[in-house]
């Protein structure tokens, strides 16, 4: 099975740096995005259209190179779970997750039996189509893949230690929108009652040796959130990053265009 360097990172300690693809799911983003520096991609389940069979295809063509590929599945179940990393997913991205009977079914559903109840399927996409012994490809699925919890609820918050505890969980991470909405201040992002959530949900990680993470939308924003102790990070996503970038150049060039 193939190795995990992000997760290898964020076990050491150490931060990684990702973006997520929303839209663009093409058979080159995967390359595209390592080429640019990234280490992961998170391919989005929850706000796209995407399904299983594009998921898988974009996975394929990232084999070729060193990005990691992620998945954020729409739900909590495990027939969505496992069948991403049946395509070849690397790790998994769950969202709203509230309680530790939740995450505990995310840990199982991604993990082998004893350790958890993930079916076996061997000779598919995300052992590349090779026979050899399934012991040991059930042991290292089990050690490289990556499970992200999305902490982005009140409730969520108020039990982001005890999901932070569980035996699977790698990375417990905020999602400011939905966090803000849930807390009562949608879209303040600087109001204290968010900064004392982004605290407890810091402070959780880090008391059970996870990674804590976030989507930033700019590299003012990721900067702080890196000085902060936030070690897994997203720069943006495929649609924010072409619409900015297109947006300043065609505002640049209007501006010292001579009169039309």
């Amino acid at each position: 099975m193939h190795e995990n360097p992000v997760l290898r990172r964020l076990r050491a300690g150490q931060q990684s740096i990702g973006t997520f693809v929303f839209e663009f799911a093409t058979t080159g983003i995967g390359r595209i995005t390592a080429a640019a520096g990234a280490e992961f991609v998170v391919l989005d389940m929850e706000h796209s259209g995407f399904d299983v069979e594009r998921v898988r295809t974009v996975i394929a063509t990232m084999r070729s190179s060193e990005i990691v590929p992620i998945v954020r599945v729409p739900a909590t179940e495990c027939h969505f779970l496992a069948r991403v990393l049946d395509v070849g997913a690397m790790g998994v991205m769950v969202p709203m997750v509230e309680s530790v009977e939740q995450a505990q079914r995310i840990a199982d559903a991604t993990r082998y039996p004893p350790r958890g109840r993930r079916g076996s399927g061997f000779g598919i996409s995300h052992d590349d189509y090779r026979g050899g012994d399934i012991v040991e490809k059930q042991a290292s699925a089990d050690r490289e893949r990556l499970v992200i919890a999305q902490i982005e609820t009140a409730t969520g918050v108020e039990h982001a230690d005890a999901i932070a505890a569980v035996d699977g969980i790698d990375v417990l991470w905020v999602g400011q929108t939905d966090l803000t909405t849930s807390l009562g201040i949608p879209g303040q992002f600087e109001h204290p009652k968010f900064e004392h959530a982004l605290d407890c949900v810091l402070e959780a990680a880090q008391r059970h040796r996870k990674a804590a993470g976030f989507m930033a939308m700019s590299v003012e924003e990721g900067g702080e959130l890196l000085a902060r102790g936030f070690r897994a990070l997203a720069f943006g996503g495929d649609i924010w990053l072409y619409q900015h970038a297109l947006g300043a150049g065609i505002a640049a060039l209007r501006d010292g265009a001579p009169n039309r």
